[in-house]
């Protein structure tokens, strides 16, 4: 941690999820890939739970701490820091898809108005609109922002916030049953089919309802970090063994979603994948572990892109790989992937510029109390 209270070993993380969900796309069939990324970045999809789990964290820990110091949520504060954050280089990458078809990773969008309004996670399909269909999770991030300060306002009004633990757990438990239900209903009766596994991630693996594990754990971790100090204490006492355990957790989590398809790994994968992340958070932010002490100028960069490079790599790639196959460099091989690297950092860095950073520096000027480390 640094002087003005960043954590770093957050940042370490953040950099991990991006480079996980960028070689799990890299090696998707949309893309020449090398052949050997395809064992490598198999259980690459986990680096958006990893996402939401640190989501989670910041997001309740931003809302909690506003709770702490004035007993009360500010609902215009908590929503323009969002709006500045997310927003304005999300529909500046919009604006790119719609207007420059070159940019398209494939030809199938889907229209304009699920973008806008993020409801482009429910009901997509794959097969006619698969382009930019990364956004689904930023679709569940926004739905989040919005049902989180909802369900602590409502909380304070029942004087029930002693029993939030209770939410917490009921919607963890929903998430079991209503991904079953979905795999019974929609996923069992066509897997046999070819379009079973188009099914599978329209009505399984992007609604915001099946996903909500990692916010979760998310939510818990902040809620025992902010306000229950005395056991946190003695549960960051155990920084590097809570890194330890989760590498065992995610082991564990990828030979049961080894087939992601099956009804396991659609039920419980979910879950285990977030307990998994959830334990590296609270080992990245417990004092004794070494992804808190160390700092990395590398991870701290990637981090700080990683927004960037999750809204415009898919595109990036698609126009790389365009031109240099030109080139004579063939689009499988380990120089494609390098230059593919290199240029999402370059186009990253470019959008983070002129977009993220002045409005970042718009959102100072507006909030009277800004909080950088909450990003």
């Amino acid at each position: 941690m640094n002087s003005r209270g960043k954590l770093y070993g957050l940042d370490h993380l953040r950099a991990l999820a991006i480079c996980f969900v960028f070689l799990f796309h890299y090696q998707l069939p949309t893309f020449g890939h090398p052949d050997w990324l395809v064992d490598v970045a198999k259980f690459g999809w986990t680096g958006v739970d990893l996402f939401f789990v640190l989501s989670g964290f910041l997001i309740a820990s931003q809302l909690f701490v506003q709770v702490k110091l004035h007993n009360r949520l500010d609902f215009k504060d908590f929503f323009l820091k969002r709006f500045f954050r997310i927003i304005p280089a999300y529909w500046a990458v919009v604006a790119i898809y719609f207007c420059i078809p070159f940019f398209r990773e494939r030809d199938a969008l889907p229209p304009l108005w699920k973008f806008l309004t993020f409801t482009q996670n429910f009901g997509l399909d794959l097969s006619s609109q698969i382009t930019f269909s990364h956004a689904w999770s930023l679709c569940v991030e926004e739905h989040f922002y919005l049902l989180l300060p909802l369900v602590l306002i409502l909380l304070r009004m029942l004087n029930a916030a002693r029993q939030a633990y209770w939410v917490m757990i009921v919607v963890f438990l929903f998430g079991f049953i209503i991904r079953a239900y979905s795999w019974h209903t929609y996923y069992e009766p066509s897997m046999v089919d070819d379009n079973g596994v188009l099914l599978w991630y329209r009505y399984i693996y992007y609604p915001t309802y099946n996903r909500l594990d990692g916010l979760v754990m998310g939510v818990a971790l902040a809620a025992l970090y902010h306000f229950l100090p005395h056991i946190w204490e003695k549960v960051a006492q155990l920084g590097n063994w809570l890194l330890v355990l989760s590498v065992l957790i995610l082991t564990g989590a990828y030979f049961v979603c080894y087939n992601e398809h099956s009804f396991v790994a659609s039920v419980f994968g979910f879950s285990l994948v977030a307990l998994g992340y959830a334990c590296a958070v609270a080992g990245a932010i417990s004092p004794k572990s070494i992804l808190y002490r160390s700092n990395s100028t590398i991870t701290t960069f990637i981090a700080g892109l990683s927004y960037s490079i999750y809204l415009t790599h898919k595109g990036i790639i698609h126009i790389t790989q365009a031109v240099l196959s030109k080139q004579n460099i063939p689009i499988d091989s380990n120089w494609m992937l390098l230059f593919c690297t290199v240029s999402c950092i370059a186009a990253a860095l470019v959008l983070n510029r002129i977009i993220e950073r002045p409005f970042m520096k718009l959102r100072t000027k507006i909030l009277v109390t800004p909080t950088p480390k909450s990003g």
